[in-house]
């Protein structure tokens, strides 16, 4: 009888576990879909960070660089408690590949970059900005779209940056935080690239928008960037200045229905390709237009005018003139 009693009880037992493991397996996906992992804002405000800082998985990016001014010390005199920093222009966010400057890295190299910053696919991460001008948001775009292109599902930019941060009166710590590295294996999202074939497809039918991101003096053919081989900008695109979308006073992006007005001249089906010099201004256009106000089947031509002008054979429209040229000779012009 006490065998028997014993082996019910060895039984009972075994039940539990189960039924403890199928709870716990039941319980997964409501614990995916906590608000603290669910899927971030693309914009983010002070308090929304401040109140998830520390979280598990949480990463505060700190991309100030040269462009804004930084200096390597900047990041250590002060930054946002956690940050992790990564100079936008020095740590490889853009690389030289087949003699072009400020290219989309490689595979192996954007793996190496976004794993040694300890992240990966699931993390969240805040990238932060120094918040001080329109070519500055510029490269929060850039890395934004660079890691969601690699397969980071969950990023999003603090709006205002640094300077937002640090005018809300936010606690800031000094020295430097070291990441812990981990295997990041990128997880390509081809619906977010464009490559010179797609660009000469849209030149060659219509059948898409392209947007240059770029001052009208660039798209004119006024000026141009200096590795760029060219003047002017790629036919049958529309010049959509990334400033345009930029409020100076408050270096933010305007108010939504300001960059739904802006984004008004753009055909409202069809896919759209953004470019400009080198990437960096057409992904602001790109983080609005999709990130923002939801615009389907929209693309960055990270190559851009560079890599479109590094092929003589390639179509340029241009309103440049002899005039442009000459006072360019005399050093009154670019």
């Amino acid at each position: 009888m006490i065998a028997i009693r014993q082996r019910f009880l060895e039984i009972s037992a075994a039940w539990t576990t189960a039924l403890g493991l199928v709870v716990l397996l039941a319980a997964a996906p409501a614990r995916a879909a906590d608000p603290a992992a669910a899927a971030m804002p693309p914009l983010v405000g002070v308090d929304w960070l401040k109140s998830h800082i520390g979280e598990p998985g949480f990463v505060v990016l700190d991309i100030r660089s040269a462009i804004d001014g930084s200096t390597p010390e900047t990041y250590a005199q002060g930054h946002i408690p956690t940050a992790l920093h990564s100079d936008y222009d020095k740590s490889g966010w853009r690389a030289t590949r087949n003699g072009l400057p400020f290219m989309l890295p490689s595979v192996a190299q954007l793996e190496k970059l976004v794993g040694e910053l300890g992240i990966d696919g699931d993390s969240r991460v805040v990238v932060v900005p120094a918040g001080v001008s329109v070519s500055d948001f510029g490269a929060a775009a850039r890395v934004y779209w660079t890691l969601k292109v690699v397969g980071v599902r969950n990023v999003a930019i603090l709006d205002g940056g640094y300077a937002a941060w640090v005018a809300a009166g936010a606690p800031v710590e000094t020295g430097t935080n070291t990441p812990s590295p981990t295997i990041f294996e990128a997880k390509i999202d081809h619906s977010l690239i464009a490559e010179a074939s797609d660009v000469e497809a849209i030149v060659a039918d219509g059948k898409g928008t392209l947007v240059d991101a770029r001052p009208p003096a660039f798209f004119e053919g006024k000026v141009k960037a200096d590795a760029a081989q060219a003047y002017g900008h790629i036919p049958g695109a529309i010049n959509i200045d990334s400033a345009s979308f930029y409020d100076d006073g408050t270096n933010r992006l305007k108010p939504r229905a300001e960059l739904e007005a802006i984004a008004a001249k753009i055909a409202p089906q069809g896919p759209v390709v953004s470019y400009c010099n080198t990437g960096h201004w057409s992904s602001t256009d790109w983080f609005v237009l999709s990130e923002l106000l939801g615009r389907k089947d929209v693309k960055v031509y990270y190559g851009s005018m560079v890599d479109w002008t590094s092929q003589p054979s390639r179509p340029i429209s241009s309103s440049r003139t002899k005039w442009d040229d000459i006072k360019k000779f005399f050093g009154h012009g670019s």
